[in-house]
């Protein structure tokens, strides 16, 4: 039997000159990010505004940080090649390499959350806030998707298809998903959240954020 491919990644700041490709304009307070488990999207709702930010658990104590701030860098250990199963297609052509920071812990890699923890339940219809991935620029295509015990993935983003993709997300939840990337260079992806009040049906939407990451050739 096939392994799942999260967990063949399972196992186990860099200069421009590493990466081997440009990095995008950084501002004084950027950091660089290339492994340990961070929040990539991390959703609060204060003071009537929906906002998107970064938890960073790489380092004690862990730090909230701004979308803007921050670098992802996506390690040569992320490059495997993708799998001759049809129902990973949506990676790219079987055979050819594609960069996956995994679902399950790589200690080599960024191992990337989704978190809804800081929204409590009751405050939203449904208990429920949309995370809109609306463009991605970069190199090629962006994949977020999840396997289950068996390897047989489900798509939850693929701007292959078109976007924008919407990811639905329960208030008070912390996941983690598979973020692929179909070439080495640097991608901008634009994601903003969106949810409707319990109390009145209004809704709410965030201020749009651009995710900058660097993939390693």
């Amino acid at each position: 039997m096939r392994k799942p491919l999260r967990l063949l990644l399972g196992s186990g700041f860099l200069a421009a000159a590493l990466l081997g490709t440009a990095v995008p304009a950084q501002a004084a307070d950027t950091v660089v990010l290339s492994a340990g488990h961070v929040d990539v999207v991390d959703l609060a709702y204060e003071d009537g505004v929906l906002e998107i930010g970064v938890h960073d658990e790489t380092v004690d104590p862990d730090v909230e940080r701004d979308v803007e701030n921050v670098i992802f860098l996506v390690r040569k250990a992320a490059k495997i090649t993708v799998p001759d199963d049809p129902a990973f297609s949506f990676l790219g052509t079987a055979g050819k390499p594609v960069w996956v920071l995994p679902e399950i812990q790589n200690e080599e890699l960024i191992w990337p959350g989704i978190a809804t923890e800081e929204i409590e339940n009751g405050v939203f219809a449904a208990d429920t806030v949309t995370l809109k991935f609306e463009k991605v620029t970069g190199s090629g295509r962006v994949a977020v998707f999840t396997e289950d015990a068996v390897g047989t993935p489900t798509v939850l983003v693929n701007s292959g298809d078109g976007l924008p993709d919407a990811l639905p997300l329960t208030t008070g939840t912390h996941r983690h998903a598979s973020w692929a990337f179909q070439k080495a260079g640097v991608y901008l992806i634009k994601v903003r959240a969106t949810a409707e009040l319990a109390a009145t049906g209004e809704t709410v939407t965030s201020e749009p954020v651009v995710y900058k990451f660097v993939v390693q050739p």
